[in-house]
């Protein structure tokens, strides 16, 4: 699985510059269109789906058998910082840093002092009567200083690839060599070169990948101290997602394919068998972009001009699971 997440940097890169410099900018423009409307209405089509089935499974109802123990900070989270942070990525400063970070808003405690002013009303107990009250009562006015605690964001940063950002230059980069026309054609020789090469490559470590895929599962098993605990603890969250997922990997973009292409959906997605093994294993869309190359190419067809563009794009932003 390093190996083939080792690939995915460059084979975004590479696919999204071939891809859109073979096509003119018109027919581009309409593939991305139609990409970005696709991938809003699965997304939407997908929270609807998970918040009907929270409402009828309710997987957080019950009680518990031990207190769950929270571990760790939990990080506050602001909607304006996270959008902003979106199109802060889209845009790196810097290409390079953008291969091994990313940008991400964090939020630091700063403590100061106030001066707080206050009046103290001060009363002789020991000569408390309806006529000297008012004669033993004096009123004092005094300064507190008050610690106050405040969360401010400022900039900073995570591990990981930006590939946003990387998407968004290469895609700009592809459009750019296309209306060069033949003074790119280096360019475009360059970049096609590059991507066969990586899926010759993804084509050898192939083989390897179903090792790979068993002994990550059983990995992910083994790290579980107690299954029958986490089983209990789980069991309905984990059901909610699975059904989720399967009304939505085999109901609905099934249909969404037949209303389009009128075609069987089903053979379709048994030319994605290995991607969908693969993407079992590793939960992650990127690490399994160069078998769902593979797959889309040669099992189901596919123009490369469509998958170059399509893959690296839905990978980043289409998160339907």
């Amino acid at each position: 699985m390093r190996m083939l997440q080792m690939l995915v940097l460059p084979l975004i890169v590479s696919s999204l510059v071939t891809g859109i410099s073979s096509l003119d900018s018109k027919a581009s423009g309409k593939m991305g269109v139609r990409a970005v409307v696709y991938y809003m209405v699965t997304t939407l089509i997908a929270v609807f789906i998970g918040i009907v089935i929270v409402i009828i499974i309710r997987p957080g109802k019950g009680s518990r058998d031990s207190p769950v123990v929270s571990s760790g900070n939990i990080e506050p989270v602001q909607v304006v910082d996270a959008f902003l942070d979106l199109i802060r990525n889209m845009f790196p400063p810097n290409l390079v840093e953008a291969c091994f970070k990313q940008y991400k808003t964090v939020y630091k405690k700063t403590v100061h002092t106030r001066n707080m002013t206050v009046t103290l009303n001060l009363t002789d107990s020991l000569n408390i009567t309806e006529s000297n009250l008012s004669g033993n009562v004096s009123r004092v006015l005094q300064t507190i200083q008050e610690m106050v605690e405040e969360t401010v964001p400022v900039s900073g940063s995570s591990g990981g690839v930006n590939a946003l950002g990387l998407v968004v230059f290469s895609m700009c980069f592809g459009l750019v060599i296309g209306n060069m026309k033949q003074q790119g054609q280096a360019l475009r020789d360059f970049f096609d070169c590059l991507n066969e090469a990586i899926m010759r490559l993804v084509a050898i470590i192939i083989w390897y990948a179903p090792v790979g895929i068993l002994f990550l599962i059983a990995g992910k098993i083994v790290e579980m101290k107690d299954l029958a605990e986490v089983g209990g603890q789980l069991g309905m969250y984990t059901v909610s997602v699975i059904v989720g997922l399967l009304i939505h990997g085999l109901l609905v973009l099934p249909l969404l394919y037949f209303l389009v292409t009128r075609r069987n959906p089903y053979s379709f997605i048994g030319g994605l068998l290995q991607a969908l093994i693969t993407a079992l294993g590793t939960s992650s869309s990127s690490a399994t972009l160069p078998i769902t190359f593979r797959c889309l190419e040669e099992n189901n067809h596919v123009d490369k001009r469509v998958t170059r563009f399509v893959l690296p794009v839905g990978a980043t932003i289409n998160m339907d699971g």
